[in-house]
């Protein structure tokens, strides 16, 4: 028989467990992890339940689990902004920056836009390289920090440049979403014919398929190590020898550099040829040597 005292501290943990998960996990919750994985609502709730509220683990709890998780990244609420991306004349240099206020009818207003435009503009002729140095530049004798303070007293809402990445090469290219909620930014290892229309497509390819890296070489050790748990925990609630798994795992690791890595995507426009081979087609050295993607919402 259980002490007193077992028993007291078997009540205390499960009650504490169970006041998590009923109090804490709301059906919203459930509904937010339901748009972003596409899973039934009974599995969002138990994944998040298992997870003590933290959505990304509970992601990966429904991938673990077998479950089909669309690529929605979806994980956090859209902020309302502009995005804009631009390079220099001799398309050498390029930013990508995103400033958010908290409603749609803000990032209409006509302030709000020409500070956006103005700020884009300097810091694409300073070469402002990172966010840092972007809230200092000087906009009609204020810093940019500066300005957003005080738009922000005339709107009432919060404001932010959170967002600013700058790259570098022989051929750079921007590419603007249509309503400036999504813009990319890519630099080329060298320049070709019709390198500036080349490079502007796949800075389209970059806005449309988000890519998490250039190639495999450049995907970070922990995405990996991450890509290759789940894939063995897929395996392994498929009923796959314990012997195979880690052989399974590496199988599913290339699927996703596959449809992840810019490089080994499909081409948007000839879905025949991954990127790399359209760009081996105009120049067997070409390849991409940087991107940069800001979307409203991440």
């Amino acid at each position: 028989m259980l002490k007193i005292r077992d028993n007291t501290r078997i009540f205390t943990f499960f009650s504490k467990r169970f006041k998590y998960t009923m109090a804490n996990i709301t059906a919203a919750d459930v509904n937010k992890l339901r748009q972003m994985t596409g899973a039934g609502m009974m599995d969002c709730k138990h994944a998040l339940q298992e997870s003590e509220g933290d959505f990304e683990k509970a992601v990966d709890y429904l991938r673990k689990k077998g479950q089909k998780v669309a690529n929605k990244r979806a994980d956090k609420e859209a902020n309302e902004g502009i995005v804009l991306a631009s390079t220099n004349d001799a398309h050498t240099f390029g930013i990508v920056a995103r400033i958010n206020c908290e409603t749609d009818f803000v990032a209409k207003n006509a302030e709000f836009i020409d500070l956006a435009k103005t700020f884009q503009s300097k810091a694409l002729a300073a070469g402002i390289k990172d966010k840092e140095a972007a809230l200092k530049l000087d906009i009609n004798g204020r810093t940019l920090e500066e300005n957003l303070t005080e738009l922000i007293g005339k709107t009432g809402e919060k404001m932010e440049l959170s967002g600013y990445e700058a790259i570098e090469g022989p051929v750079v290219a921007s590419y603007n979403h249509m309503g400036n909620r999504l813009a990319t930014i890519v630099a080329f290892s060298k320049e070709v014919s019709n390198g500036v229309e080349l490079a502007h497509e796949i800075a389209m390819q970059v806005a449309a398929m988000n890519p998490v890296a250039v190639d495999a070489n450049s995907v970070d050790a922990s995405t990996i190590k991450r890509e290759i748990e789940i894939g063995m925990e897929q395996a392994r609630a498929e009923g796959k020898p314990e012997n195979m798994l880690e052989k399974i795992a590496q199988g599913k690791l290339n699927k996703f550099f596959k449809d992840n890595t810019l490089l080994n995507q499909e081409f948007i426009r000839d879905s025949k040829k991954t990127v790399a081979q359209y760009l081996t087609g105009f120049d067997s050295e070409l390849t991409v040597t940087a991107f940069k993607r800001l979307q409203l919402g991440e």
